[in-house]
């Protein structure tokens, strides 16, 4: 199953974009605390539970054979011109084989307001093909200048990874180390998570996550 994002969110999410933030547009959403705010940003501790609620959420979301819908969200200046020369670069360390990278798609759009260019890259996979926990410390680490941020070579340049359960109609947005949302087009596909992991849902939003789930 190769859908396209737009295809498929058409028909099982009402049409619904992907752009952050995911939780505040469609009611069947958690919004999950992935760091703690009250831990200085430098101490170790503030990672590791990053990338530990992160892993830990994605391995209750995706199982080994669910058909998985990986979409990058590129944002950079109209005149970057960097992803013409290597569009794979966004992909290549996540990906485990040739055959699956050779499926990735892309989708340019302009956006002459704000005078940026998206790049839409998106691929057809299973979670066997990816290195999931190295992408998502890589998330986790977006906001820092580190070594395995996706866009180093490239700082001016803003990145979204969405990942579409096309199986479960699940999509989780790890946006950063702060959080990540989960959105499901029905939301019993997902009480499991209210309430396994309800002490990590974030506080700011927990009233109306609980005027869904209750």
């Amino acid at each position: 199953m190769n859908n396209s994002p737009e295809s498929y969110l058409a028909t099982h999410f009402n049409g619904l974009q992907l752009e952050p933030a995911l939780f505040y547009e469609w009611q069947n959403s958690i919004r999950f605390e992935i760091s703690n705010p009250q831990i200085e940003y430098d101490d170790p501790a503030v990672m590791q539970q990053a990338f530990y609620r992160s892993i830990t959420l994605f391995n209750q979301v995706f199982a080994p054979l669910d058909d998985i819908l990986v979409v990058t969200d590129v944002a950079t200046k109209a005149n970057n011109n960097f992803l013409h020369h290597k569009p794979l670069n966004v992909y290549r360390k996540y990906i485990k084989e040739q055959r699956i990278l050779d499926q990735l798609q892309l989708q340019e759009r302009d956006n002459t307001e704000e005078e940026v260019k998206i790049y839409r890259f998106w691929l057809g996979c299973k979670k066997g093909d990816v290195r999931y926990p190295q992408l998502l410390r890589a998330l986790c680490y977006e906001d820092f200048r580190h070594s395995s941020s996706i866009l180093k070579s490239n700082p001016e340049s803003g990145s979204n990874v969405y990942f579409i359960n096309q199986t479960k109609k699940i999509i989780f947005h790890l946006y950063d180390d702060r959080g990540c949302d989960i959105l499901a087009a029905d939301k019993e596909d997902i009480r499991f998570l209210y309430n396994e992991y309800n002490e990590w849902i974030l506080n700011y939003d927990r009233k109306e996550i609980d005027s869904t789930f209750r």
